[in-house]
């Protein structure tokens, strides 16, 4: 089957259209019939500005609070969203189905393993002044497992659906296709954080090990897909207008894996032996620094291509959930790198990076709030191409 980029989306439609569509549903659950996984990426972008807020190298009055308070909205919206999903599955299943073999939505599918582990981590690392710090382990440790389990399967289902189902045009290729593989580095990162709670010995070692195998998982499928989408966008320009914010989707492996690279030589030496420790600490640091100016390459590179897009026209969709949780991500693995290298200047890009984080978050939730309230969001979504 042919399928455009813009299948995962939603086009514009008159308040007229939304209206009538909400009146003519036959049971109000129905408003879940169209419901994606793509939603989850309002859990990751929130998340994400709660747990980047609790690493900044800097204090600020209050921010701690309203890091507390952005955790317990992505906890809510994660709820209210699975509630959803499950009255999708229940009403639904045969469009709950089509997803996975939608050449487009599909690799949206990584979205829900990555939404439960960004929350589990502000459990950790804010949730517990809340719950107790014991009942914060225990939350983690469950969100993580089953985050862990779910990006794990993703990383494999999703791209042999593409090798053996999907059809796949030379012009394909776009920033979604990394949201299945990335949930393993998500993983490494999140994960560095549960190895102190963990009984030392085999079991330390075993977590510690299966996070640094998951962040080659990521990395090495990362870098075969954005050559793809790079060459893609020199040889084909940008394609569907809509699907331009997920050329941000890039920053994700490479913010997070320097997030993971740091986080787990942290903590490396509580279950390896010398010389492995050291050298996981220092490789934290080699492997990030160059990793990080790429991001930052990549950054300039999509806001220009961003911005050229928005001149021309951009509708909102629910891409532009893009925006947020991949620069979250270099905003994490840039306060680590200012730790580690006690950095005047990365201490002053962590907080350049959590301003543009926090901006682009704010546009991004109340246009989706608008778009809910209006109901244009829970449309049936247009199967046709978007003009730029």
């Amino acid at each position: 089957m042919t399928t455009s980029l813009t299948s995962a989306t939603h086009t514009p439609h008159s308040p007229r259209v939304s209206r009538r569509f909400l009146r003519d549903l036959d049971h109000p659950a129905d408003v879940f019939r169209n419901l994606g996984p793509n939603w989850y990426a309002s859990v990751m972008g929130t998340g994400i500005v709660a747990n980047a807020a609790a690493l900044l190298p800097f204090h600020v009055a209050g921010l701690r609070a309203f890091a507390t308070g952005v955790w317990a909205l992505a906890s809510a919206i994660l709820v209210v969203l699975t509630a959803a999903w499950a009255v999708h599955w229940t009403l639904h299943r045969d469009v709950a189905r089509r997803h996975a073999h939608n050449a487009v939505m599909a690799h949206f599918w990584g979205a829900p393993a990555m939404a439960l582990m960004t929350v589990g981590a502000g459990t950790l690392s804010l949730g517990g002044s809340w719950i107790g710090s014991g009942a914060a382990v225990r939350v983690d440790s469950v969100l993580w497992a089953a985050g862990t389990l779910l990006g794990l399967i993703t990383s494999v289902w999703i791209p042999y659906l593409a090798m053996t189902e999907h059809e796949v045009r030379e012009d394909s290729a776009f920033g979604g296709w990394l949201m299945p593989v990335v949930p393993p580095m998500v993983s490494a990162a999140t994960g560095a954080a549960l190895v102190p709670h963990v009984p030392a010995g085999q079991e330390r070692l075993t977590l510690l090990l299966a996070c640094y195998a998951m962040f080659g998982i990521s990395l090495f499928t990362s870098i075969v897909i954005i050559t793809q989408l790079w060459g893609r966008l020199v040889h084909h320009k940008l394609g569907p207008a809509t699907m331009v914010p997920t050329l941000w989707i890039v920053l994700g492996p490479l913010g997070q894996s320097v997030t993971a690279a740091n986080a787990l030589g942290s903590v490396a030496h509580l279950a390896l032996p010398a010389p492995y420790a050291t050298g996981a600490s220092v490789f934290g640091v080699v492997y990030g620094l160059p990793t990080w100016g790429f991001a930052m390459m990549w950054l300039a590179l999509a806001t220009r291509l961003t911005l050229r897009t928005v001149r021309l026209r951009m509708p909102f969709a629910l891409t532009w959930w893009s925006f947020t949780f991949p620069v979250g991500t270099c905003v994490t693995g840039t306060c680590l790198l200012a730790a580690r290298l006690h950095s005047d200047a990365f201490d002053v890009a962590a907080g350049a990076l959590y301003a543009l984080l926090l901006t682009a978050w704010a546009v991004v939730a109340v246009r989706t709030l608008h778009g809910s309230f209006r109901g244009t969001l829970f449309l049936p979504q247009n199967p046709t191409p978007a003009s730029r």
